[in-house]
């Protein structure tokens, strides 16, 4: 497994996707936020090779990477390549690649409330549910359209109150809990804007 994440079976790994395009502080602060709260023992930034919900490539992933790793240091934080590693473009394909690699590994996905809003358009986004639990983190301006999103209807059953954050590694799948954070309203949309990057 050369060049993959190490991880034990029983131990909570939490995956934060994205391009991450480019990495910024706002993206630390959700990690951080997500150790505390979600109860991992490590969590992996899946850098991606591309978005396929946007319509403009990111920079090249090896910048990306270098970019991320320099950024993010964490003794429980591992910054990856691991969906070019697997050849994976959808979220529902990197879980499933990743629950067959590491049996008996507990997968959490991390994710902004913003997305929540929109995880509907995601390929086999009830697949993604049903696979692992999903933890959510709330963004300034995005709770609302979140807690009234397509996804937190149908799957509205599948909801922990956040006071039981810290065991959803522990829940089956469906399961889902939402945690109000003060996050930083970085974006990575801003910083390229601003010129800061590439």
């Amino acid at each position: 497994m050369r060049g993959f994440p190490v991880a034990k079976a029983g131990q909570v790994i939490g995956l934060l996707g994205g391009s991450f395009d480019p990495p910024h502080e706002g993206h630390v602060h959700i990690t951080k936020a997500a150790l505390q709260w979600f109860g991992l023992d490590h969590l992996w930034w899946l850098v991606t090779p591309g978005n396929p919900l946007k319509a403009n490539g990111p920079a090249p992933l090896a910048g990306r990477l270098q970019a991320a790793r320099h950024l993010m240091r964490h003794p429980r934080v591992t910054v990856t390549d691991i969906e070019a590693r697997l050849g994976t473009r959808y979220t529902a394909q990197t879980l499933r690649a990743l629950r067959r690699r590491y049996p008996g590994v507990r997968f959490v996905w991390l994710m902004g409330a913003d997305n929540l809003a929109q995880f509907h358009r995601w390929q086999d986004w009830r697949g993604i549910m049903e696979a692992v639990p999903v933890g959510v983190m709330a963004r300034p301006g995005d709770r609302i359209a979140a807690r009234l999103s397509k996804a937190a209807r149908v799957y509205a059953q599948a909801r922990l109150p956040g006071r039981a954050s810290h065991v959803l590694g522990h829940h089956a799948a469906p399961a889902w809990c939402f945690v109000n954070v003060p996050l930083s309203d970085q974006s990575s949309t801003a910083i390229r804007a601003r010129g800061g990057w590439r």
